[in-house]
């Protein structure tokens, strides 16, 4: 979003806050040349110019050099020059251009009490001086009041067009920083996101090739067919686990390079759970199963791949640490939510807490709206229970 100031060339944004007095000074002098104007060519009948009128005008131009510095002490001065030359100098002024140029500085630059109060003195001042002048036409009263009254909305509607433009810019900085903000805190979301995809994958894979890496020496002399279908079993299980990494790697490549997310690939959702769980069966001799109850809805795909991420560690845990003979995942459907149990026989939670994959089960299920717990299960073993929200049925909520 771009400012008013930022619209303005780089050049003239430097050099107009550096150079305030030069400014004024060429103003002062543009007054100055203008007040002196009727005295070089005065008109016919005028008193001449006298050298004390020439001081008393250059008193009403000169302190505007200090207008931005000191607004309210120029105003004081040229407010004490402009009646005198008008009293007792001759030629008065035609136009009061020290005025109107101190009521806009007052009325731009001021607090409310000092503007109103010099504009009211400017008004009061002007209609007493005018008193004491001779041959005054009522048109000559309405000029001068309505060149001072301009002059000060002059000044009021710079105020607040600066206010303004202030405030434009302080709203396009808090938007920039919290857009800064947003965007380190979906990076880090995000960085978390791979962390936990790439411990689960690397350490269910793992895992699972270390069981049957070690069964395989007492397999290679028992039974050398299964000892083929066990190697294969880790083949494939490394396989799979390289497929998963560099499909998480091109992700990261894709936005890396267009600077934008790019589309995904399919992620593990609930449906391959029967899946994971017989291969969880199949490659480690641990006696899993897999029990759904309730129907079936509709889960996010944050939700799908959390439940999916959710029951592959719990599985992974039960595998390294428990020690286990049996593994129970539970899947039961309810009308607002999803709960998922993994439940284990084995040395329960003296088998330790399982690492980063016990705190990535509770990240997971917290970042989807859920909850989770693990503890000990009431008859012996460890037990994940987590429960994730379902997506909602807008239709059918509405009616």
């Amino acid at each position: 979003m771009k400012t008013p100031r930022s619209l303005l060339p780089p050049a003239l944004t430097r050099w107009r806050p550096a150079t305030p007095y030069v400014l004024d000074a060429a103003l002062a002098a543009l007054v100055l040349f203008a007040v002196s104007l009727q005295w070089m060519f005065p008109d016919e009948g005028d008193d001449p110019l006298s050298w004390q009128g020439w001081l008393l005008g250059a008193a009403t131009a000169v302190p505007l050099i200090w207008r931005r510095r000191t607004p309210c002490a120029t105003a004081c001065a040229v407010s004490l020059a402009t009646p005198a030359q008008a009293l007792y100098h001759a030629p008065p002024p035609d136009v009061m251009y020290g005025g109107m140029v101190v009521l806009y500085t007052m009325a731009a630059r001021t607090r409310p009490w000092q503007r109103r109060l010099m504009l009211t003195g400017w008004i009061l001042g002007v209609v007493i001086t005018m008193q004491h002048q001779s041959n005054q036409e009522p048109f000559e009263y309405a000029f001068h009041l309505m060149g001072l009254v301009s002059a000060y909305a002059l000044g009021v509607l710079t105020r607040v067009q600066r206010a303004y433009t202030a405030e434009l810019e302080d709203r396009a900085g808090r938007l920039e920083r919290e857009r800064a903000a947003d965007t380190a805190r979906a990076r880090a979301e995000e960085r978390a996101r791979i962390a936990r995809d790439m411990h689960d994958i690397l350490a269910h894979a793992v895992s699972l090739m270390v069981v049957q890496a070690e069964a395989g020496p007492v397999v290679v002399r028992k039974d050398p067919d299964r000892a083929e279908a066990t190697f294969d079993t880790i083949a494939s299980t490394g396989r799979e686990a390289m497929a998963q990494l560099r499909r998480i790697l091109g992700v990261l490549k894709e936005e890396a390079s267009t600077g934008e997310a790019g589309s995904r690939l399919p992620q593990p959702s609930v449906t391959a759970l029967p899946e994971l769980v017989r291969q969880v069966r199949r490659s480690t001799g641990l006696h899993a199963e897999l029990r759904t109850s309730g129907t079936p809805r509709p889960l996010s795909s944050d939700t799908e791949v959390a439940a999916y991420r959710v029951v592959q560690e719990a599985l992974t845990n039960t595998v390294k640490h428990a020690r286990a003979s049996r593994a129970l995942v539970e899947l039961d459907w309810a009308d607002d939510h999803v709960s998922l149990t993994v439940t284990d026989d084995g040395r329960g939670p003296s088998a330790g807490p399982g690492g980063h994959g016990l705190i990535g089960i509770r990240e997971r299920a917290v970042a989807c709206g859920g909850s989770a717990e693990t503890g000990g299960a009431p008859g012996g073993g460890f037990r994940v229970a987590v429960r994730l929200p379902v997506a909602v049925d807008r239709e059918g909520a509405l009616g």
